[in-house]
């Protein structure tokens, strides 16, 4: 802590974030425990969250995360989607295909930020707002793959008409990001993906990640 930061604003952060790590929420003890502070402190910055529904405590007294962050929440993607924008179109026009930002939306996959090339033909018609299950499609499955052996350097995930017919996709993690999990991929028409797109979807998501950080 230095002289210019809020001890109290401190904790109630460190709350927060203990509390969005646990799916079965956390007692006033464990809390104390964690944050190394007395029990009453931790019954302050609980209150104080509950005011702005930041915090919910459940008739056993065990402390979540409350649907106030929901509404901060909303915030986060118009964010993200401007971070993302210009590593996306870059990576739209090299490759001629398609270009997403992807993020985990619950069990889904949901594409925030989409870039279409300028100059081909024809192109994958995708929208922000699209979502899918996490487990099809080369956006989620990056995602997924990530999860299942966390590395320093991201590797590609390849998907061939998972999603629709004759579409086929490439997509990399965002690694490094604190809070923020999703992907960096391309969809295009094509039976297979060009061998030099999958190393190129992995610069481009080390790019938004960096742009992210």
């Amino acid at each position: 802590m230095t002289a210019e930061t809020s001890q109290t604003l401190d904790r109630g952060l460190r709350v927060l974030k203990l509390l969005a790590d646990t799916d079965h929420g956390l007692t006033v003890t464990e809390l104390s425990h964690r944050l190394g502070v007395n029990r009453t402190v931790v019954y302050r910055l609980l209150a104080t969250l509950e005011q702005h529904a930041l915090v919910r405590r459940d008739l056993g007294g065990r402390a979540r995360v409350g649907l106030g962050v929901l509404r901060l929440g909303r915030q986060v993607h118009p964010l993200v989607r401007e971070a993302a924008l210009p590593a996306l179109r870059s990576l739209a026009e090299d490759i001629g295909a398609t270009a997403h930002l992807t993020l985990v939306d619950g069990a889904d996959a949901l594409a925030v930020a989409v870039v279409e090339p300028t100059w081909t033909d024809y192109h994958v018609a995708y929208r922000p707002g699209f979502r899918h299950p996490l487990d099809r499609g080369a956006a989620g499955r990056a995602i997924l793959e990530a999860r299942r052996q966390p590395v320093a350097e991201p590797g590609y995930t390849l998907t061939q008409g998972e999603l629709e017919a004759g579409a086929s996709g490439a997509a990399a993690p965002l690694l490094g990001v604190t809070g923020v999990e999703g992907s960096v991929g391309v969809v295009m028409l094509a039976d297979a993906v060009p061998e030099r797109v999958g190393p190129r979807v992995v610069d481009a998501a080390k790019e938004v990640a960096e742009a992210l950080r």
